[in-house]
């Protein structure tokens, strides 16, 4: 993780699991002018800190797709049903998609020889 202070004091935070980039915000600011910090949540989360410590985090939604993704990645209904799916997947020896490409090379029958063309004894 990198740490850089900007031009108007704000403090930004980039690095992580390809995460987006982040900017710490005094909540007084974020008070002030919420409706662009909104704006600017759709491209970087915006912590807020209270009292020297994170206290909330503002995410925007750049589309209506992304508003979509995070519902479903924080929605433990459908959390537990993908956990509980993959231990049935495990359970039964499923194949993981990514291995899929594996199983198929490995379980591929040998090439065979060409046939070769008989020659007909019949001529005309």
């Amino acid at each position: 993780m990198v740490e850089a202070v900007r031009q108007d004091g704000t403090r930004g935070i980039r690095g992580g699991l390809g995460e987006r980039a982040m900017k710490e915000v005094a909540l007084s600011e974020v008070k002030d002018d919420l409706s662009r910090y909104l704006r600017l949540a759709a491209d970087e989360q915006i912590i807020i800190p209270r009292h020297g410590k994170a206290a909330g985090i503002l995410i925007g939604f750049a589309s209506e797709d992304d508003w979509f993704d995070y519902r479903l990645e924080n929605d433990p209904r459908f959390l537990t049903r993908v956990a509980t799916a993959r231990a049935s997947l495990k359970a039964a020896g499923g194949v993981r998609l990514e291995d899929i490409e594996e199983v198929a090379v490995a379980s591929k029958p040998p090439p065979s020889k060409p046939k070769k063309r008989r020659r007909s004894m019949s001529r005309r």
